[in-house]
């Protein structure tokens, strides 16, 4: 296999990664969010969430991605088991609902930026309400909006959707931009190890 051809396929391999892990399709139409508002019925309303607010973010829509910012307090005590109707912690309904969320998170091009565990009160904190006693937070990388609306509308995440509302206690989420960050994104790093790869492979062919 010769250098062109090595650093070729390492290319394509790259842009075939940014095809998949960038939105291509532009901000969100208004019929598009009138259409997913529609699908979400009532459930917004439901769970004490205002679709004014949902609205406002869809039609601002950028194009880019956005990371959406989770603050949870799960459930510790015991719940009733959608599926089986025995008795379970709520925190392992939180986990199911976490790993059947995640697939389905991937494979529309979203992702965790950082996930991790509470380890202390507040230290700073003013004009703001107690602590209720919050056990996890979460970043989570999504493609664009549009993604999120596709994401929310997908049966795998809707099947899930009561495992969540049983698990957790109190919960909010908002996106965000980032504005400042030192660690190296998925674009720099499949860069990085694609081009190690092909490194290597040169040389080797070289030897």
């Amino acid at each position: 296999m010769s250098p062109w051809i090595i650093w070729g396929v390492a290319l394509l391999l790259y842009l075939l990664f940014r095809l998949w892990y960038d939105n291509w399709q532009g901000p969100v139409k208004l019929h598009e969010i009138e259409a997913f508002l529609d699908a979400v019925g009532d459930r917004l309303e439901e769970t004490g969430n205002s679709r004014a607010t949902l609205r406002a973010f869809l039609e601002q829509d950028d194009g880019g991605e956005f990371l959406m910012l989770n603050l949870v307090k799960a459930e510790m005590g015991e719940v009733q088991d959608p599926s089986t109707g025995k008795r379970i912690r709520g925190i392992e309904l939180l986990k199911r609902y976490s790993e059947r969320f995640m697939p389905v998170l991937l494979g529309r091009g979203g992702h965790p930026g950082m996930v991790g565990r509470k380890v202390g009160g507040y230290v700073d904190a003013w004009n703001t309400t107690p602590d209720p006693g919050w056990t996890l937070f979460g970043l989570m990388r999504y493609r664009s909006r549009r993604d999120m609306m596709r994401l929310a509308a997908d049966p795998a995440f809707i099947a899930a959707h009561p495992e969540k509302i049983l698990g957790t206690l109190v919960t909010f989420s908002f996106p965000t931009k980032r504005m400042v960050s030192l660690y190296l994104g998925p674009r720099v790093t499949v860069l990085l190890i694609l081009s190690l790869v092909a490194a290597l492979a040169h040389l080797a062919w070289g030897a």
